[in-house]
């Protein structure tokens, strides 16, 4: 009965997650249509041409208490819900990117592999990278040759191997 039981409740959970994956992928589509149709300029002018309908009746309403809150709940609920549909899109298309750079790290023999999932360092940490990356480009700055590059673990090394050579 027991074993029965957790199969059962196994099964429910797995129906539970189908549908919550099938949510995220229709949210996904969603957002992402709407990210890309609220990003063109047809909706730019139709927002503009609500706008100026909007001020074209003002003297209509007598521009009224009730004329301006029309225009303030409209945007208010707009930009309310655009807040989480572009955050959804603005998630998704950060991580592509941060894949794809983690790829090109990985696949380079010369890069640093400790620059993966540098997006999950603290903001301390990533001030220090960067004052790295600050001398890096001074010491690429001396040499002569504009192709030139290092990775975070060799660019004092050949940089002073360079030295020595010339």
């Amino acid at each position: 009965m027991q074993i029965y039981f957790l199969l059962t409740g196994f099964k429910l959970f797995i129906m539970k997650k189908k549908e919550q994956n099938k949510f995220k992928k229709t949210f996904d589509k969603f957002s992402g249509a709407v990210t890309k149709a609220t990003g063109s300029p047809a909706a730019f002018l139709i927002a503009m041409s609500v706008v100026i309908v909007w001020g074209i009746t003002g003297p209509l309403f007598k521009f009224s208490d009730t004329w301006q809150l029309v225009i303030n709940t409209g945007t208010t609920i707009v930009t309310f819900l655009m807040v989480f549909v572009i955050q959804q899109s603005q998630n998704k298309d950060t991580m592509a990117i941060q894949l794809k750079l983690n790829e090109l790290i990985a696949s380079s023999t010369k890069a640093s592999n400790r620059l993966i999932d540098i997006e999950d360092l603290t903001e301390e940490e990533l001030m220090m990278l960067k004052k790295f990356y600050i001398k890096l480009s001074k010491l690429s700055a001396q040499e002569n040759d504009l192709h030139a590059s290092h990775s975070l673990d060799e660019a004092e090394t050949i940089h002073e191997l360079k030295s020595k050579q010339k």
